[in-house]
This record gives structure tokens, sequence and C-alpha cells, in this order.
């Protein structure tokens, strides 16, 4: 069988390729229909055609003439495998529909909200209102503030708490928290 693919891959030995294709297809074929490929007959074919095309790769001292066909076989079959298996894309799905435009009613008591909160931070004291802009729109930790402003970390945290309590009173509407 070596020497038929080498007469294959050297001089394009037609004769050689079908005593080669009269050897193998139906070994091919039993091959892919056992692994579940559902096109063993159009697998076969394909795997021959490469035989035929490539068969100038071949390298009779890297493996048998089988080996190198059984591995383009079974290459292919691999391959229809994962084409099998690759989930087809669902338009409908609702993790790929856009979110609805937001009603009317939602969108002006979002814009309420965030005039209120701009509000209250305007009125935190500024040591406060220092630590809230540096934590969330700096993004820096609160180590890296109290090391910048040269404070203990727990005056950081309680500066933040503090901040916190006040925006929380002042968005329900209960006035400054102590």
């Amino acid at each position: 069988m070596t020497a038929l693919l080498v007469a294959v891959g050297t001089n394009g030995d037609v004769e050689a390729f079908e005593a080669l294709f009269r050897h193998f297809a139906p070994r091919i074929k039993a091959y892919l229909s056992r692994g579940g490929a559902a096109s063993a007959d159009e697998l076969m074919q394909e795997a021959m055609l490469i035989v035929w095309r490539r068969a100038a790769l071949y390298d009779p001292a890297k493996g048998s003439a089988a080996a190198w066909i059984f591995a383009i076989a079974r290459n292919l079959r691999i391959d229809a495998y994962r084409r099998e298996k690759r989930p087809e894309f669902d338009p409908s799905d609702p993790a790929l529909v856009p979110d609805g435009e937001e009603p009317a009613d939602m969108r002006l008591a979002a814009s309420e909200d965030a005039e209120r909160l701009k509000l209250a931070l305007t009125q935190l004291p500024p040591d406060q209102a220092d630590v809230l802009n540096r934590s969330f729109f700096s993004d820096q930790s609160q180590s890296e503030i109290a090391a910048e402003l040269k404070v203990p970390l727990g005056t950081v945290k309680s500066r933040m708490r503090l901040a916190f309590a006040k925006l929380k009173a002042a968005l329900r509407g209960t006035g400054e928290a102590s």
C-alpha cells in the first residue's frame, strides 16, 4: 500500500489510486460508521479525495500508508462532529434580543432620582464627598485613598459610612442622618 500511495503522490498514478480506493474506501466507511458519523459515505469520499490531492505529502518514514489515510478520515470525522455540535444561532433568544425602550414614567423617575442624588452629593461635607469621588469616580481603593490623604484607613471607612448614611436619608426624603 505504501508503494501505491507513493506512486499516486509522485506520478499521479490513477491505477494506483484505484487500487488504494478499492482497498481503503470500504474500511474507511466502516470506521466512520462506527464513530456515529451520519454521513459516513460522504466523509469517506472526502477522505479519499484528500488522499488523491495530498499524496505527495505522504512520507513513508513517518508511518504506514494505512495510518496516514486513517488519520485523514479521523480528522474529517472530528471536524464533522464539531460542526454538528455547534449550536445554531437563534435570533429570538431572549439573551440576544435588545431590551425595549424604558417606559416614560420609569425614565422620569430615574431622572428625578439622579437629580436628588446630585443635590445630596453637593450637601455632603467636603471630606466625605472627596472620599466618595475618589472611590467611585477615580476607582481608588480605600487603602489608596488613606495613603493619598495621609489619614488612617478607619477614617476613610468612617467617612464613607457617614456619607452613605446621609445619601440614603436624602434619597428617602427623611433629611440628614447623624
